[in-house]
């Protein structure tokens, strides 16, 4: 069978790590399907625009249609669903985009799915996975000792929460339905180089090296584990290969530190990397700025399954992951509009 990946949001942030690792480490041909909103980053996908291997479709999970065409013509053995709209303060601001995109295009790219998997001879049927890629937020604020495993209740609390936890059901409703061979995972806050700068890590980055104040919620005191994306694209393709259909896998670093304590490692670092610091350490630029609304105070996740079923581990600390992201944005400060001689 055709060995094709139709990824979905492979332009975005974790989709276009996605897309690079899969065409260094894996056979076959790949798909990229992606809207190209505000968030996706084109110019990440350059070293790869002129491989054989890779295909680009400029075109909208919602549109069944142009879906059902990408399907027909590539013939995918898997599809990897990462298109998603995630920030959760724009959900806050208005859900609509958030239910457009995360719910009724999940559920558009299913019913595609489910009617090209009908298609496929036995032998294929037997090979095609769909995964649909979730994030840790549908569990809501986790204060127990023990993490969240994956049967773990919803208690969703923010709107792009609420619209992926909506994902998630339809994406096991097509599975026990209709019998469609999927695959879903719950991934912890990931950071690397090429993140949007609305989010916290390559905003703090940035912040600290224009040495611009740097805003941080309430008391800074909520948890988040962090995940080095291409550790979560390891685990992603791992599951592809080896996850069992209608299972869930959580993928965790283990690396749990508060928003503060961040935000000041990231002031440390770029104290390191700037040689004349300004007329105040950098982490006086860090700015209390009222919560956000509804904000979890933690999420955490229990990785046994994938541990112990797939043998995954991550391969980055949060203290190498966090060097090799703090230096791309160094050297690649020009892009973001920091001056060459800060």
């Amino acid at each position: 069978m055709n060995t094709c990946c139709l990824v979905t949001g492979g332009a975005g942030f974790i989709g276009g790590h996605f897309v690079r690792q899969w065409l260094r480490e894996e056979e076959g041909e790949l798909v990229n399907l992606d809207k190209l909103t505000y968030a996706a980053n084109p110019d990440s996908l350059c070293e790869i625009a002129s491989n054989p291997r890779y295909h680009f479709v400029n075109a909208d999970i919602i549109d069944e249609e142009a879906v059902r065409e990408v399907l027909e013509k590539y013939r995918p053995r898997s599809v990897v669903h990462l298109a998603a709209e995630t920030h959760v303060d724009r959900s806050i601001a208005d859900a609509d985009i958030f239910v457009e995109t995360n719910v009724v295009g999940t559920q558009r790219l299913l019913e595609a799915s489910l009617d090209y998997y009908r298609s496929l001879s036995e032998e294929e049927q037997e090979a095609f996975r769909f995964l649909h890629v979730s994030t840790d937020e549908v569990y809501g604020p986790w204060l127990r000792a023990k993490a969240a495993n994956e049967t773990a209740p919803y208690h969703p609390s923010s709107p792009y929460a609420a619209s992926k936890a909506a994902a998630d059901h339809f994406v096991r409703a097509y599975h026990r339905t209709h019998d469609l061979p999927v695959l879903l995972t719950h991934c912890t806050n990931n950071f690397g180089p090429w993140q949007h700068e609305e989010k916290l890590i390559p905003m703090a980055i940035l912040a600290a090296l224009g040495r611009r104040p740097i805003p941080l919620y309430g008391d800074g005191l909520q948890r988040r584990d962090w995940l080095y994306v291409e550790d979560h694209c390891r685990a992603l393709r791992l599951v592809l290969k080896q996850g069992h259909a209608g299972e869930t896998y959580h993928i965790a670093a283990g690396s749990e530190k508060s928003n503060l304590k961040l935000v000041e490692a990231i002031c440390d670092w770029a104290e390191r990397l700037v040689s004349e610091l300004s007329y105040r350490p950098i982490k006086n630029l860090i700015t209390r700025v009222d919560d956000r609304p509804g904000h979890d105070r933690r999420y955490a996740l229990d990785t046994t399954k994938i541990k112990t079923e797939l043998h995954w581990t991550p391969e980055e600390s949060f203290s190498t992951g966090l060097e090799k992201t703090i230096r791309w944005y160094w050297e690649n400060r020009k892009k973001f509009g920091l001056d060459e001689e800060i």
